[in-house]
C-alpha cells in the first residue's frame, strides 16, 4: 500500500552539493513553500554555510525554513537531489568524467549510510541517465526510490520554443524529449499537441521549423555554458517541480 507523505516525518528535502545547481534548486523550493525544510549538504562546509546565510535572507517570502545539513540527516529525508559531481576538465574523456564522479557517487552513499525505507533520491549530476543507475547499483536503494532528472528540462524547452513560435501558453503545449539527456535525446513531435491538436494539423510549423526546434533543444545547455560557464535556472525549476510532485503524489503534465 501507498504510504502518505502526511504520515512520513520529517517533512524535508535534503539537497546534496551546495554548487549553483544545488542553491537554485533550494531557493525554488522555499519559495515554492511545498517543504517545511531544505538541508543543504555539501563537504565543503564553509560553501554549504554561506549558501544557507545568502537564502535565509529570502526566508521572509516562505515559511520553509534552511538549514545545514549532514549526510545522515539526508538519509532521512523525504526526498535527497543529489547535485554534486566533478565537471569535466578540459581534454577529459566522458570515460574519465565517469569514473570521476562514480567515485564521487559511491562516497555519497558510505556517507549516508543505510537510508530510511521512505526517502526517494533523485539525481541530477550529469551524465544523469547513467549515474542513476550507477548510484541505485552501488547503494542498494530499491529502483522505485531513485530516479534521475532525465529529459524533463529538454522538455519544457521544447514546449517553450514552440509556445514561442506559435506565440501560444506553454501550459497548451504538450510535447516531450524521450532518450537520454544530452546528445541522444529524441524530440518527439509525432504525438506534440497544442491546446489537443497535433503539431502537424496546427499547420504553422514545417518540417524545416520541426528540425530547427529539436536541435535547438538539444544545443541549448551547450550556448549557454558557452556564454555564462554553466547551467542552473532551468534544471532548479524542474528539479524542484519534480520534487514537489514526488511529495505530493501529484500527477500533472
Amino acid at each position: 500500500a501507498n504510504t502518505r507523505v502526511r504520515d512520513m516525518p520529517p517533512h524535508n528535502v535534503a539537497i546534496i552539493g551546495a554548487g549553483s545547481v544545488g542553491s537554485t534548486i533550494a531557493s525554488f523550493l522555499m519559495w515554492e513553500g511545498v517543504f517545511e525544510e531544505v538541508l543543504m549538504v555539501d563537504i565543503d562546509m564553509e560553501l554549504c554555510k554561506g549558501q544557507v546565510m545568502d537564502l535565509s535572507d529570502a526566508s521572509f517570502l516562505t515559511d520553509t525554513a534552511v538549514r545545514v545539513g549532514s549526510f545522515q540527516d539526508a538519509a532521512n529525508a523525504n526526498i535527497v537531489i543529489i547535485t554534486a559531481g566533478a565537471k569535466q576538465r578540459k581534454g577529459e574523456t566522458r570515460e574519465k568524467l565517469l569514473k570521476r564522479n562514480v567515485k564521487i557517487l559511491r562516497a555519497i552513499s558510505n556517507s549516508m549510510g543505510t537510508v530510511s525505507e521512505h526517502t526517494i533520491v533523485l539525481l541530477v549530476a550529469n551524465p544523469v541517465d547513467i549515474l542513476t543507475q550507477v548510484f541505485q547499483e552501488i547503494s542498494g536503494i530499491p529502483k522505485t526510490r531513485v530516479i534521475g532528472s532525465g529529459t524533463f528540462l529538454d522538455s519544457m524547452r521544447l514546449r517553450t520554443d514552440i509556445s514561442r513560435r506559435l506565440d501560444v501558453a506553454v501550459s497548451h503545449v504538450h510535447a516531450y524529449v524521450v532518450g537520454m539527456h544530452g546528445d541522444c535525446q529524441v524530440a518527439l513531435f509525432s504525438n506534440a499537441q497544442i491546446a489537443g491538436v497535433s503539431v502537424s494539423e496546427y499547420g504553422k510549423l514545417k518540417e524545416k521549423d520541426l528540425k530547427q526546434i529539436a536541435d535547438d533543444t538539444r544545443d541549448k545547455a551547450y550556448k549557454i555554458i558557452k556564454a555564462k560557464g554553466s547551467t542552473y535556472y532551468g534544471i532548479g525549476a524542474c528539479v524542484a517541480k519534480l520534487s514537489r510532485g514526488l511529495y505530493l503524489h501529484a500527477n500533472s503534465k
